[in-house]
């Protein structure tokens, strides 16, 4: 019998470095989303009590689960990092070993240190031995030809005390694009004495249903595909009978996430920090490039306001005629 973190059948928010903030988040429980997790946090900024990183681990009040996910490869900061967050309250501690991103890799650490096999567990080690909360990894597969660099790391982990593994199932240099390699997930997933959650490519109840068999995992993260559309949330759990929002509905719900932002950080910072937030909304649904380039310049909460006169007014006429010919398309809006 497998040792679980997770029920089955979880829909989990993977940490997203700039996004899943406490709005975010919010705005994904809105939509049946449970298992959700903090931005990642850098060892080091929190080590140093780097004030916008103690904003990240901002837990709120209704929030019944809530992971948090750490960073880094220097022992020091991490074992510093835990003490801070040992002085709060989280359901899961999650070691990031899967970031491909250059930032991050050229500090060691992330997808780098994952490569690091024999380095990689030793830093876990001390994460499972200082953490007050349970710990669980994610990781990218190192080889998608060979799954024993893979399952190597990932029994490893799970030896040094990882209550759950989640991988991502393209290697470092591909980041975000290109195949999934379900079939070393699912050989991992066969071997590992603990939980694997299967990640990567989840657009779509469809191509989630998919994953989920080749990868023979019942439980799944996703991070792009839920950037400003929430509603993949209720559409994964209700799959083919979800009703995609009315552009109204995209509307009110944008307006909401924004709002909510500017009472979390302020109106100047939560403009600065929502242009993406916003342009994920607006992507693959029909608004013309004119309405888009609008984005870079706001800057008040008024601005936004008359912005959103303008997204009311719908997608382009253009949009509704391709939904004819392209309906099964992610993303969609119901008319």
């Amino acid at each position: 019998m497998k040792l679980r973190i997770y029920p089955e059948n979880s829909i989990i928010l993977a940490p997203l470095s700039g996004y899943t903030d406490l709005p975010y988040r919010r705005s994904a429980r809105r939509f049946g989303c449970k298992y959700c997790f903090t931005e990642m946090i850098d060892a080091g900024s929190l080590a140093y009590g780097n004030d916008k990183t103690l904003r990240y681990m901002q837990r709120g009040a209704e929030e019944e689960w809530l992971g948090v996910q750490l960073v880094g490869s220097n022992p020091d900061f991490i074992e510093r990092a835990i003490a801070v967050l040992n002085q709060r309250e989280f359901n899961v501690l999650d070691f990031n070993l899967g970031c491909p991103v250059p930032k991050v890799a050229k500090k060691e650490a992330g997808a780098q240190l994952g490569k690091n096999i024999k380095r990689a567990v030793e830093v876990f080690s001390l994460i499972a031995e200082k953490s007050k909360f349970p710990v669980t990894a994610k990781i990218r597969i190192l080889s998608e030809t060979d799954p024993e660099p893979t399952w190597e790391l990932a029994s490893g982990l799970a030896a040094a005390g990882a209550q759950a593994v989640t991988i991502h199932g393209r290697v470092m240099k591909a980041l975000y694009s290109g195949p999934v390699y379900t079939d070393i997930i699912r050989e991992v997933s066969e071997r590992l004495p603990v939980q694997v959650i299967a990640n990567g490519g989840i657009t779509n109840w469809k191509n989630c249903k998919e994953l989920k068999e080749k990868c023979d995992c019942d439980c799944v993260m996703l991070a792009r595909g839920a950037m400003g559309n929430p509603w993949i949330f209720k559409e994964l759990s209700e799959c083919e009978n979800y009703q995609p929002p009315t552009p109204e509905e995209l509307s009110d719900e944008l307006e909401k996430h924004m709002n909510e932002l500017i009472e979390y950080l302020g109106a100047e910072l939560a403009m600065k920090a929502g242009r993406k937030i916003i342009l994920d909304y607006l992507k693959s649904r029909g608004f013309t490039g004119s309405v888009k380039t609008e984005v870079s310049s706001l800057k008040t909460a008024a601005d936004f306001e008359d912005f959103m006169k303008i997204v009311r007014r719908g997608p382009s006429d253009r949009y509704r005629v391709w939904l004819l010919s392209n309906p099964d398309a992610d993303r969609k809006l119901k008319f």
